[in-house]
């Protein structure tokens, strides 16, 4: 995986509450597969990141949403977390963020509870995902196929289901990212 995504930024969306687990294991493939990650949040400062049942790290947020802007990155992560992604579909500017990756064509990867934003962004329609299986109603209601797989890739948007899924997850997402820089290269 080293250099597949050399000089590719990709946007780390979160609020407070996010899994942990769902930050951290993905953002360092990412990083050794040489991407440059920016956590990108409403919150100032700090984020605060969830660990199963309690409160885990701080992280350093590198750009606050409202300085963030879609065309400067290449790639957009949405960790889950119950609480993160319930936090950010209810901000106006988050679900912007996210949908400015799908109008562009540009790659998703969508974890546990984060498919919750996609629904805010309503970039579901007639898509195949998977998720926490609690989001299943909504994503179904929203118009997506759901499955219950590790992971699934339709198009620009990977999706997974749990922290247990994070190694399928990273993989494909790195496939997905690798692919939408060589078709960028091309064009």
């Amino acid at each position: 995986m080293a250099n597949e995504l050399t000089g590719r930024r990709v946007a780390i969306l979160v609020e407070n509450g996010f899994e942990q687990v769902e930050l951290t294991e993905p953002r360092q493939a990412l990083d050794m597969a040489g991407a440059q990650t920016w956590i990108v949040s409403p919150v100032s400062g700090q984020v605060r990141g969830w660990k199963f049942t309690q409160w885990g790290d701080s992280f350093g947020v590198d750009v606050a949403l409202a300085d963030a802007r879609p065309e400067n990155f290449d790639a957009l992560l949405l960790p889950g977390g119950v609480m993160n992604p319930d936090k950010l579909r209810m901000n106006p500017e988050a679900v912007r963020f996210v949908r400015a990756f799908f109008d562009a064509g540009k790659p998703v990867a969508s974890i546990c509870h984060g498919p919750w934003m996609l629904v805010e962004a309503n970039v579901v329609r007639g898509r195949q995902v998977t998720s926490w299986p609690s989001v299943r109603t909504d994503l179904e209601n929203a118009g997506a196929e759901w499955v219950d797989r590790e992971v699934v890739n339709d198009s620009q948007l990977v999706t997974s289901r749990k922290p247990d899924d994070i190694p399928a997850f990273n993989r494909v997402m790195i496939e997905l990212f690798a692919k939408a820089r060589a078709a960028a290269k091309a064009a």
